[in-house]
């Protein structure tokens, strides 16, 4: 039987960042990732000669180099990364649009949108001022009880149309939790997208996934791909064997899961199925990628945005849908409108709903198929009302779904941002195992990864930081 120091299950970005920092240190670790390919919820794969990515709209918290204090860079210095070796792209511009025509632009400038603020909505200009200063000056991870950021942003703000215009990119980019969100996680969403803002690496998902994987390897750590873990074995209160569904038995003396915290109570074997259920979340998404020729920039409406987030429904309300789509809101993403990021031949519209992952589990595996088309179709309709019609011109054309999350990802019920119960200091009933990633409450590309290399610093290394 083979002994690690630590062994991580899962190859996300918050699995690699946790290995990194370890490995850095000299400790011998292992990350253990079920699928062919690592990334997790984002990752790629290949179609027709094209390289597609999976779950990377945009990356969160972009601060230039030499910001000392930004999540980015602070990350950066805990992986022993250089920005050097990563060019990043900033978004052009991104919009909010409500049913009323309504809209509101921001970029990574947060003067822009405290501009559009002022413009639309001039009586709450300087209460939009006092809340980012309030987000600036407010720590979101000390030790609180639930706060309603609805109620918050009520008694801050007092419109509810600004209210909800403000909260639909911040609740679509990391709530788990429906209806209303926790203020300490609106603060870190408000921050990474409106103060922070939004960027992508000039690559691929592909080359930035690499270069963590060939980072983590030239500092002694081991990958294993294709090695779904099974269960655990447990002796007193420590995981003392993690069991792959082979049946090899790997010897660690911690483990940090980023397998969601359902999935890391049922290795245990003995969870309180009640317990389980309460960290099912609810809000789970389709995504549509249509691939389309090059010339169809110029022919789109509002194609210079980086991201559209949309909203039709009146009133609004962030929940699971009734039925198995919710096409009357959501994301277009133009994936290759960021600043110094070269055109290709051909371009993506990426299109995303909140679905019903209860519906889509219930479907037989034709109607499944069927379905995927039928919706893939009345989205395009819809969307052809923000930017035109583009259906005629789609060259290829690929659809997830909420069972398609649950499978490459492992979080349950198709949840992408996990528990609506976050474990913020990452601690299960056993002593050696912790979580890190969404369940341990960061959110976001960057946010993930910093969740893994916080949780290594307070349980392995004491709060070791740099």
């Amino acid at each position: 039987m083979r002994h690690y120091d630590q062994v991580i299950i899962g190859g996300g970005l918050s699995g690699l960042a946790a290995g990194i920092r370890l490995a850095r240190f000299g400790s011998k670790v292992l990350i253990l990732e079920k699928h062919a390919i690592p990334g997790g919820l984002n990752s790629y794969y290949q179609r027709q000669g094209r390289l597609l990515e999976t779950g990377l709209h945009a990356m969160t918290n972009y601060a230039a180099p030499g910001v000392k204090h930004a999540p980015l860079n602070r990350l950066f210095r805990q992986l022993s990364l250089s920005r050097k070796g990563f060019v990043f792209c900033e978004q052009l511009r991104s919009t909010i649009l409500f049913r009323n025509q309504t809209s509101l632009t921001f970029s990574n400038d947060p003067a822009q949108l405290a501009a559009e603020v002022a413009r639309v909505f001039p009586d709450c200009a300087g209460r939009f001022h006092e809340l980012v200063e309030l987000v600036r000056n407010h720590d979101p991870f000390q030790p609180r009880p639930w706060i309603s950021a609805r109620d918050r942003l009520a008694e801050l703000l007092g419109d509810e149309l600004l209210i909800n215009m403000l909260l639909w990119p911040v609740m679509i980019y990391g709530n788990s939790n429906e209806h209303d969100m926790d203020f300490d996680q609106f603060v870190i969403m408000f921050s990474a997208l409106y103060l922070e803002g939004m960027f992508r690496p000039a690559g691929s998902i592909k080359n930035f996934l690499d270069h963590l994987v060939s980072h983590f390897r030239e500092l002694g750590g081991e990958l294993r791909l294709r090695a779904p873990v099974a269960s655990f074995k447990v002796e007193g209160d420590q995981v003392s064997q993690v069991v792959l569904a082979s049946g090899e038995e790997i010897s660690a003396g911690q483990v940090i899961s980023t397998a969601g915290y359902p999935a890391t109570l049922n290795f245990m074997g003995n969870a309180d199925p009640v317990e389980v259920a309460s960290h099912h979340g609810r809000m789970s998404f389709v995504e549509i990628i249509n691939v389309l020729p090059g010339s169809a920039r110029s022919e789109l409406r509002h194609g210079d945005n980086t991201i559209i987030f949309f909203n039709f429904d009146e009133p609004f309300d962030y929940r699971c849908p009734d039925e198995a789509v919710n096409l009357n809101c959501g994301v277009i993403c133009f994936p290759d409108n960021f600043h110094d990021l070269p055109k290709g031949e051909e371009m993506q519209l990426r299109v995303t709903h909140p679905a019903n992952y209860q519906i889509w589990r219930g479907y037989s595996p034709e109607e499944y198929r069927r379905q995927k088309g039928e919706w893939a179709e009345r989205s395009a309709a819809k969307v052809a009302e923000i930017v035109g019609n583009y259906r005629p011109k789609v060259l290829y054309r690929d659809v997830f779904t909420p069972l398609t999350v649950e499978r490459f990802t492992g979080k349950a019920d198709g949840a992408i941002y996990g528990s609506p119960v976050k474990v913020r200091d990452g601690r299960t009933p056993l002593k050696n195992l912790f979580v890190a990633g969404t369940d341990q409450g960061y959110l976001g590309i960057v946010g993930a990864m910093l969740s893994g290399v916080t949780m290594v610093n307070q349980h392995i290394f004491s709060g070791s930081g740099e």
